[in-house]
């Protein structure tokens, strides 16, 4: 028969470490809220403190278990292996924590910043910037924690003495190996403070015309104008050119030509654009409205016409929609005007024969 005052120790430590666990269990949403009201006046902190309830009633049973099993005898039975497992615990909740955190102040951020406005160009750049931290930050908690565990265990800290024994072999093939991975890293962190691209930025990447639709760590979203997706790595927009249509502002010029007949009568035809465009307030912005000859061939006259619109998808539509009424304009009003191919359809007069062609057939004339 097994004695039980042998196991009296562990029973009282494990009674001990379950009153403690369920006290602070019980406390630790009053904690919360306590926290959470003092913390009223600050509304970013008090958002933050909502969000991050989960992790934190965890965390704290685990540093009160944590605490009573510190202040245990080290002969009792599987103290060791409790305590390493309550370190973990601890590790773990605190990276969970850590992950919360930084989700929940993008998340903040973002609901302050929203895009769906008219003038959302520090908004994209407030989100674009955001979210590129959030991400590379989030990266290195997890990273953090993961390390942290495995340094608990003695042969992951033998293992990282030896790694650093030949740490000059090593950093140069982790260098080589990791080079698309760090370089998109570091490109990132250069997306978010320089921002040559925002989220919902208008771009032309490989002669794709498109918006930025999302930006990870490694890699950027391009929604292409017929719902296409575009995936670019961060460290094109970095090394290769690209056009960005709305990296100061939405507005946009747009043009669009003509091929017209020399006899087209120009005054007629501007006035009909401008009728045009005032017709269209949701599209032309009320800035330019312009028509010019660009170009004259031996054939016809090319007319450009340049329209301002507040973004690009209106000065698409605006310049199909000015496109089709001129020529329908044409069609109807000037007909004749239309680009014509020209010929001369007249029979040529003979030429006359050269003096000595003429002297040469009298010659052979017969006599009368």
């Amino acid at each position: 028969m097994p004695d039980w005052n042998d196991y009296l120790p562990e029973l009282k430590l494990l009674l001990t470490a379950l009153i403690v666990v369920v006290i602070l269990k019980i406390l630790a949403p009053w904690l919360t809220r306590l926290i959470t009201r003092i913390a009223a006046p600050f509304s970013f902190a008090r958002d933050i403190l909502e969000r991050i309830k989960p992790p934190i009633h965890l965390l704290i049973p685990l540093l009160g278990l944590r605490a009573v099993l510190g202040s245990a005898p080290n002969d009792l039975s599987f103290i060791d292996q409790a305590r390493h497992f309550t370190t973990l615990a601890i590790i773990a909740t605190f990276t969970w924590l850590g992950i919360r955190i930084i989700g929940a102040a993008q998340d903040i951020i973002i609901q302050r910043h929203p895009v769906d406005v008219i003038d959302n160009l520090a908004a994209r750049r407030v989100q674009t910037q955001t979210k590129v931290l959030v991400q590379t930050l989030g990266f290195f908690v997890l990273l953090f924690g993961i390390s942290a565990m495995l340094m608990t265990f003695p042969g992951a800290r033998q293992f990282g003495t030896s790694l650093l024994a030949s740490a000059g072999l090593a950093g140069l093939a982790v260098g080589f190996a990791a080079k698309p991975v760090l370089g998109n890293l570091i490109a990132g962190l250069q997306l978010a403070f320089t921002q040559p691209i925002r989220l919902d930025d208008v771009v032309i990447v490989e002669n794709e015309w498109g918006r930025v639709e999302e930006i990870t760590g490694t890699y950027v979203v391009i929604r292409i104008w017929d719902d296409r997706r575009l995936i670019v790595p961060l460290q094109y927009f970095i090394e290769n050119p690209f056009q960005n249509w709305t990296r100061k502002t939405s507005n946009l010029i747009g043009s669009l030509f003509l091929w017209v007949d020399y006899a087209m009568p120009l005054a007629p035809l501007r006035k009909e654009l401008e009728s045009l465009c005032a017709q269209s307030p949701d599209l032309w912005d009320g800035k330019v409205c312009v028509l010019q000859v660009t170009e004259a061939t031996d054939k016809a006259i090319q007319l450009r016409i340049l329209v301002s619109t507040k973004d690009s998808s209106s000065n698409w539509d605006l310049r199909c929609f000015v496109r089709e009424k001129l020529i329908n304009f044409i069609a109807l009003n000037h007909p004749e005007c239309l680009p014509q191919v020209r010929a001369n359809l007249h029979e040529e007069t003979p030429k006359a024969a050269p003096v000595e062609q003429q002297i040469r057939e009298a010659e052979h004339q017969p006599a009368v």
